[in-house]
C-alpha cells in the first residue's frame, strides 16, 4: 500500500502515538509512505504563528522525523495545485486540500483522521 500521511498523523506518529489506531500502525510498517511538502509548510506556518511547539527550529525536527520514519517526500507540481483549486468546497483548509490532490493524482491512501476529508473522492485509511 502507497500511503500519505496527513500532518496531525505524522506528529502524532512521534508525540501521541496512542492517538493513532493499531490497524495504521500496522499498516505504516508494511507500506512504502509519502510525506507531502504541504505537510512541512503547514507544520512550519504553524510553528510561525505560534499554533505549534516544537522541540526545536522546524527545519531540523521536521528533517530528524523524516528520516527516522522512512517517509518519502513528495513535492507539491503544478498538477497537484490545479487540482486543488477545482475540488467541492467540503473542507476550506487548504492545506488538506492540497493532501486530497496529490492522493487523487498520484494514487495513494490519505491517512488521516479527519472526518471531513472523507466527503472526497479518495481513500482514506484510519480506523
Amino acid at each position: 500500500m502507497r500511503l500519505l500521511l496527513d500532518t496531525h498523523v505524522w506528529l502524532w506518529l512521534f508525540s501521541a502515538p496512542r492517538q493513532v489506531p493499531q490497524s495504521v500502525h500496522d499498516a505504516l510498517g508494511t507500506s512504502t509512505l509519502h510525506w507531502s511538502a504541504a505537510c512541512v509548510w503547514e507544520i512550519a506556518n504553524k510553528h510561525a504563528s505560534g499554533k505549534l511547539v516544537l522541540p526545536g527550529e522546524p527545519r531540523a525536527f521536521v528533517r530528524t522525523r523524516s528520516q527516522s520514519a522512512g517517509a518519502r517526500p513528495l513535492d507539491i507540481t503544478s498538477e497537484h495545485a490545479l487540482h486543488a483549486n477545482v475540488l467541492p468546497p467540503h473542507h476550506r483548509d487548504p492545506f488538506d486540500r492540497l493532501l486530497v490532490a496529490q492522493a487523487q493524482v498520484e494514487g495513494l491512501t490519505l491517512v488521516t483522521g479527519d472526518p471531513k476529508l472523507s466527503a472526497y473522492d479518495v481513500e482514506i485509511l484510519w480506523d
